[in-house]
């Protein structure tokens, strides 16, 4: 099968777009100039991808999603900022996904075997990990940090700049304004610990042994009478024979006297200067 009959005739693919082996791309998708498109990804009918974007092997990007478009930032001013997006992912009808801004860092990246579903929105400059569910409607507004095998419920709310742990849950429609520890079951609006994520980190191939560390770890800080930052002291300077517990710990540390209780707040500077310097990269006038 040639690729003549992998893409649609009525599909538009610009001068200069790279399509891999074996893409299939449906009816009316419209593909830009500056696209990479790895091999054996399916694009679906009326899809767009814009900008400079790249995809990986192997995704799926179900019918209408719109990908690579400007960032919804007013400070945006046409700069070639980037979306990249890895392998295996699924992108359902009418997720939209932007390329980064220059005060970002001028990337939106997306990990591999992620599902995102129907009617999600991922914003300028957030980084996704792996192995994550966006569940429909989910909203994530800029320079949102997901971790590794994080599960997000339907129509769930994330303000900018926060960062989300591995392996957590958050359960519908919880509004997040503050990072969140990894592992755990967070729910509400504003967004509570709730409990220890054990169906997500059982699915993850987490052992019973770590699981119940964690569940000793969760009864310390969130459900004992002891202030939380004693709590935190003590078990810094303890031995954990668990890696989870150790990375728990680490974590809520991070968290602790963080701008607006959120951590990447206080990159701001960082991400700009990353964002200035690929500009001067790629030659864009008002960089070099």
């Amino acid at each position: 099968m040639g690729m003549s009959d992998l893409i649609h005739p009525t599909a538009q693919i610009a001068e200069g777009a790279e399509i891999g082996e074996d893409v299939t791309i449906g009816p009316s998708a419209i593909i830009g100039p500056n696209v990479k498109v790895g091999a054996r990804t399916k694009i679906g009918p009326l899809v767009v991808i814009d900008g400079h974007t790249t995809l990986g092997e192997d995704n799926l990007v179900v019918g209408q999603a719109s990908l690579g478009g400007p960032p919804q930032d007013l400070s945006y001013r046409n700069e070639p900022t980037m979306l990249e997006i890895g392998d295996r992912n699924t992108i359902r009808e009418f997720v939209s996904i932007n390329r980064g801004t220059v005060k970002g860092g001028g990337l939106t990246k997306i990990g591999n075997d992620n599902l995102i579903m129907a009617c999600c929105h991922v914003a300028h400059d957030c980084e996704l990990e792996d192995n994550i569910v966006l569940s429909n409607s989910s909203g994530l507004a800029g320079h949102v940090k997901v971790g590794r095998n994080a599960n997000l419920s339907g129509m769930c709310g994330i303000v900018h700049f926060v960062e989300i742990g591995a392996y957590a849950f958050l359960a519908g429609m919880t509004r997040l304004a503050r990072d969140v520890p990894p592992y755990m079951i967070i729910e509400g609006h504003e967004g509570r610990v709730r409990g220890v994520n054990v169906v997500g980190l059982a699915r993850g191939g987490v052992s019973e042994e770590d699981q119940e560390a964690l569940k000793r770890a969760y009864r310390r800080l969130f459900r004992g009478a002891t202030p939380q930052s004693a709590v935190l002291e003590d078990m810094r300077g303890e031995e954990h024979s668990s890696p989870y517990v150790q990375r728990l710990v680490q974590h809520m540390t991070a968290m602790e006297g963080v701008v607006r209780g959120r951590s990447r707040e206080a990159l701001r500077d960082d991400f700009t200067e990353l964002g200035k310097k690929r500009m001067r990269e790629m030659g864009v006038p008002g960089y070099v």
